[in-house]
C-alpha cells in the first residue's frame, strides 16, 4: 500500500502532466526513493492510482535499469561498462570491487550495505573508468581507490 507521503508526491507530479499515465516514471521513482525498490504490490498500487494496468506499469519499471524491482542494499554501486571504461581499466576496477565486497554483479553484501550493478554509460567517457555510488559520481578511477571510496558509505 502506498503511504500518504508517496500518494501526495505522486499527486503533485500529476499537476505537471497532461494525462495520469505520463507520471508513471515519476511515480516509480517516488516509491523507490521511499523504499529503495518497487515491489509487485507497489506496481499494482501505482497502476490503480494512475488508471493503468499493473502490466503497463511493470513494463515501464522493467524497461528502465535504474528502477529496482527487487530489494537492493542501502547503497547501490553502478559500474560503467562502456567501451571507454573498458579501454581505460574497467576489468581491473570490476575485479577490485568484487574482491573488496565479496559479491558479483546483481548481488548485495550480506550486511545489506551495497548492491553492485553494471551500467551501460555514466556519461563521463573523458574520465574513464567511472562508477556511481547512489548519486555520487567517481571518475578517473584506479583499483587502489575503491576502499577509500566505499569507506565513506556506512
Amino acid at each position: 500500500m502506498l503511504t500518504p507521503t508517496e500518494i501526495s508526491k505522486i499527486e503533485h507530479e500529476l499537476q505537471h502532466v497532461p494525462v495520469k499515465k505520463a507520471a508513471v516514471i515519476e511515480a516509480l521513482k517516488i516509491v523507490q526513493q521511499e523504499r529503495r525498490w518497487v515491489s509487485d504490490e507497489n506496481v499494482e498500487d501505482i497502476a490503480t492510482l494512475l488508471g493503468m494496468s499493473a502490466d503497463e506499469v511493470d513494463s515501464v519499471a522493467t524497461f528502465y535499469n535504474l528502477i529496482f524491482r527487487r530489494p537492493v542494499g542501502r547503497h547501490v554501486i553502478l559500474v560503467c561498462d562502456s567501451i571507454s571504461c573498458w579501454v581505460m581499466g574497467y576489468e581491473d576496477l570490476k575485479k577490485a570491487l568484487m574482491d573488496h565486497l565479496q559479491i558479483h554483479y546483481g548481488q548485495t553484501t550480506p550486511d545489506g550495505r551495497f548492491t553492485l550493478l553494471p551500467n551501460a554509460c555514466l556519461g563521463t567517457c573523458d574520465h574513464a573508468p567511472a562508477l556511481m555510488v547512489d548519486n555520487d559520481l567517481y571518475r578517473d578511477l584506479t583499483p587502489g581507490m575503491i576502499k577509500n571510496i566505499l569507506d565513506k558509505y556506512v
